[in-house]
């Protein structure tokens, strides 16, 4: 899904299945009719083997991976997803349809005992080693939420639970879930219950295929509706809905009913064919980016790109894009699509953390081999030994419930594992900060002390419990007062003495609404009227900045709307901060002074209309995602310092609010002091409360237990 980090931003793989049951590929089906109308054996020949679909397969999960590895203009590689969904609706239904003009009718039995032979053994081998390395590798803090996806992956319906859940602003950075993958297997499965069914029902009713085709092809055209307007008002549910992604599925099953129409097409329509849906499915890869609506019409691209190749494919004498797709690498690494993305996705996401390295595109790439490696190995050994295995191909009932003790096991293990989480404490207790500092007669010279003294891993008592630090929300996000990317205007937020002609306002980015639980609590104590006029990612300087790689002219707007307001207000106090982190849209020869400009045309207006500006700085920021740090390294906090000296994201922008602060006239308060010892690393845990939400955030918990602190600072100035 489209992140997080909203994601959040949410993954967008699929798991390349719809691999034939028997050792060559499926083809076009039998034709024929039921009862009294005995198939033409002229008409359905058995199909050739389909090599260039294998190959077909090996670009689907080559984009895949390379999306997810990050190769440069391959964003859109997401669309291997639509492609592996065409290949197993048309292989899946070429069998059904073969059986049913053959023998007369469906066996759903056999039919479900090949799918739990081909998919499950793998699966289910996949999601145990995934649940191991979680123990091992992954953040401490997120295990009870990802053994939450892998019974959900475990039970087959990991596509609802991603849908469900959606996506969240705060946490839209953080690492995906090691299981997310499955949601495509998920989605594929439900396809399975209920297609050969639908299938059955109306080959027995109709009792000619191109009746039934017609009534399955009503039905695709309305789940591509649903997903054309499902994905501008619902994208968490238009991307992994099955609903919104059947008729993907069905756009392959129905070209498995015209098997002697895609014979008889002229071989340079159908040559031209396969090598116009190839430029397609590449076109999509390279043009789409995860701000792509999607699925969508934008995933008519990918699906008649796939339909193109398949149809171009069917004749006796292949096309040269048919050909070129059925060169031996791409035919070896399509047989292992499968094992691939189902290992790919976790060794991506546990690989770097269990080698203690940086997630770069080099060492992503190298995965991405083991991973293949894994696939070859667990083909050999696993898959092909189970889905060959004569006992059960002959017995379908044996295999249906070997595939379902199978899951049944892997839900088992994941409930056990679930209820025994791993340590997240030394077992020490540490002094309660917020009690601390608010009975402290020096607040400051207190909190000091304690920074000087940090604790090497996390107490007993840290409140609150390091998996819940992430998901406090002060007032500013519950109201939705922290407006978006996308808003020019914030609504009406007042908090403290509603009624008092002593108004505070608190104006920046996120770094700023960051600090509102300290003033909220001020502004109650004083009687003072606190509104709150914050924006992410917008910065308090006039400068348009880059964001999602466009001009951020909504930043613009806003910050134009929201200092009109402020002189409408006539604020006795106005506390300004924002992050350090900004790219300017122009390129400048001096960065010192534009920045310093930007900041000066802002705070003179500020201190115009304004009784008191206060230029609230930066804060130091940790070395990446503290909890996340802290997670995996509970009992070695020393490994999520950083050095005081390199705590600040950027000297020159914070310099450029200096010098414009003193210019205007305002105020400064520097709160390094408040994270950062005088001399030393700043540590990621102070008394019982952990410092840092992610990696440039404070806790709202921390900020909380400042507010003696702060009082003391705005004593000096008010």
């Amino acid at each position: 899904m489209k992140h997080t980090s909203v994601t959040p931003r949410t993954d967008r793989g699929k798991k390349p299945d719809g691999q034939n049951p028997d050792r060559r590929q499926a083809g076009p089906p039998p034709a024929g009719s039921h009862r009294g109308h005995p198939p033409d054996p002229g008409d359905w020949p058995d199909p050739p083997l389909r090599h260039d679909i294998q190959g077909l397969r090996a670009l689907a999960v080559g984009l895949v991976v390379a999306a997810h590895v990050g190769v440069p203009h391959a964003a859109g590689g997401y669309a291997g997803v639509d492609v592996f969904f065409v290949i197993s609706g048309y292989l899946i239904t070429s069998g059904l349809l073969r059986e049913a003009a053959r023998t007369g009718t469906l066996s759903l039995r056999r039919f479900f005992g090949r799918r739990a032979m081909r998919i499950l053994p793998l699966a289910t081998l996949v999601c145990l080693v995934t649940i191991l390395g979680c123990r091992l590798f992954a953040s401490k803090i997120r295990y009870t939420e990802f053994l939450h996806d892998a019974l959900a992956a475990a039970a087959h319906f990991m596509n609802v639970e991603l849908a469900f859940s959606g996506t969240d602003y705060l946490q839209q950075n953080a690492t995906p879930s090691p299981f997310q993958h499955y949601w495509s297997l998920s989605a594929e499965e439900q396809f399975y219950l209920l297609w050969p069914v639908l299938l059955l029902l109306s080959w027995k009713v109709l009792r000619r295929p191109w009746p039934s085709a017609l009534l399955l092809g009503a039905l695709c055209l309305f789940s591509y509706i649903l997903s054309a307007e499902t994905t501008g008002t619902s994208p968490s549910w238009a991307y992994f809905g099955l609903h919104t992604r059947w008729w993907e599925l069905g756009a392959g099953g129905l070209l498995a009913f015209c098997p002697g129409a895609l014979t008889r097409i002229p071989r340079v329509v159908s040559g031209a064919g396969a090598w116009l849906g190839l430029a397609a499915i590449l076109a999509a890869a390279v043009l789409y980016d995860d701000d792509t609506p999607f699925p969508g019409h934008h995933a008519l691209l990918p699906v008649l790109g796939a339909v193109l190749v398949i149809a171009g494919g069917g004749r006796p004498s292949s096309s040269g894009a048919s050909r070129l797709l059925a060169v031996r690498p791409a035919t070896w690494v399509g047989g292992l699509s499968y094992g691939w993305y189902l290992w790919h996705w976790p060794v991506l996401m546990l690989g770097p953390a269990a080698l203690d390295r940086t997630a770069t595109p080099r060492l992503l790439l190298a995965l991405s081999a083991v991973a293949l490696l894994l696939a070859w190995a667990t083909l050999h050994l696993v898959e092909n030994p189970i889905r060959f295995h004569g006992g059960l191909r002959r017995q379908p009932a044996t295999a249906i419930a070997f595939g379902l003790g199978l899951s049944a096991s892997a839900v088992c293990v994941t409930l056990v594992a679930a209820s025994f989480p791993p340590a997240l404490s030394s077992g020490a207790r540490a002094p309660e900060l917020s009690a601390t500092l608010a009975a402290a007669r020096d607040p400051q010279a207190r909190l000091t002390a304690l920074l000087g003294t940090p604790a090497t891993g996390l107490p007993a008592n840290l409140a609150p419990a390091l998996p819940h630090v992430k998901e406090q929300r002060s007032a500013v996000y519950r109201d939705r007062c922290h407006v978006d990317q996308t808003a020019t205007r914030s609504p009406a937020c007042v908090y403290g003495d509603r009624s008092s002609d002593k108004v505070v306002v608190l104006f920046g980015d996120s770094h700023a609404a960051q600090w509102f639980p300290a003033l909220d609590r001020l502004s109650r104590e004083r009687g003072w009227r606190l509104v709150s006029l914050t924006k992410a990612s917008c910065k308090t300087a006039d400068l348009t900045i880059v964001a999602d790689g466009a001009p951020y002219t909504a930043c613009d707007t806003w910050r134009k709307n929201a200092l009109e307001r402020i002189a409408q207000l006539r604020p006795m106090l106005v506390v300004a901060s924002s992050s350090e982190a900004g790219t300017p849209v122009d390129r400048v020869h001096d960065p010192l002074r534009e920045w310093t400009g930007g900041y000066e045309r802002v705070d003179r207006r500020l201190v115009r209309d304004a009784g008191m500006l206060i230029v609230l700085l930066d804060n130091p920021w940790p070395r990446g995602d503290a909890v996340e740090c802290a997670a995996r390294h509970p009992l070695e906090l020393r490994e999520c310092e950083t050095d005081a000296r390199a705590a600040v994201s950027s000297p020159t922008v914070r310099t450029a609010a200096r010098t414009a602060a003193r210019r205007t006239g305002a105020a400064v308060i520097d709160p390094k002091g408040w994270l950062c010892p005088p001399t030393g690393r700043c540590p990621v845990t102070v008394g019982d409360t952990f410092v840092y939400r992610d990696e440039s955030h404070l806790a709202e918990s921390y900020v909380a237990a400042l507010t003696p602190v702060l009082r003391q600072e705005l004593r000096r100035h008010i």
